[in-house]
């Protein structure tokens, strides 16, 4: 598996491009991506949307348009990509397949799991190729995303929180903003995270 990082937009999102096997996997193509991704894709299989944040997604659409591959996104994050809710004026995009919940998915002979995790978003989830995690805005080093947005919630960070504490095995993470890390290290801070989110809810 090879990595690509590249931070974009005021808010720094991490793009990553996944390649395996030869296929390339576009996660989070944020704002002004597109570039970025034209150069540095040779078969672009798919676009994977973490969550719905106007910063993961503000260039889905025109890296659809431009490679002609489909968007991944969690269903109940859609109305993310098709509304903006935020009013940041995110160009409107529209998912190909909405994932639900916890779903495996075999994308030319590659397995991507999704692992549903809300708070941060309703549909918020973490990408799973082989033992990497692409967490999007759950889980980064030391911290975890933030439950304060509109459609955030801190009842379903807590339990999002008590479920990946509960995972067995180590995965590396790669989150949505900073630096890398692994689900061993985060398990060791989540009880405090949890204790943080109880007392302000």
């Amino acid at each position: 598996m090879q990595i690509k990082i590249q931070p974009m937009g005021p808010y720094q999102t991490n793009c990553y491009i996944v390649t395996v096997e030869g296929k390339d996997f576009i996660i989070d193509p944020g704002v002004d991506a597109t570039p970025w991704v034209l150069n540095n894709v040779s078969n672009p299989i798919a676009i994977l949307n973490t969550h719905g944040h106007f910063d993961h997604v503000w260039s889905n659409a025109e890296v659809k348009e431009k490679l002609n591959i489909p968007i991944y996104c969690p269903k109940d994050d859609v109305f993310m990509l098709t509304d903006d809710p935020m009013g940041q004026g995110t160009p409107k995009s529209t998912p190909d397949y909405e994932v639900v919940g916890d779903e495996e998915l075999t994308l030319e002979g590659i397995t991507i799991k999704y692992i549903h995790f809300a708070g941060h978003t309703p549909g918020n989830s973490i990408i799973q190729i082989g033992d990497v995690w692409f967490s999007g805005d759950f889980l980064f080093q030391q911290s975890i995303g933030r439950w304060d947005f509109p459609a955030s919630s801190g009842e379903e960070m807590v339990k999002s929180l008590e479920k990946v504490s509960k995972i067995e095995g180590d995965y590396t993470i790669y989150p949505g903003h900073g630096l890398s890390t692994t689900l061993k290290a985060e398990q060791r801070v989540i009880p405090y995270w949890i204790d943080q989110v109880k007392r302000l809810l």
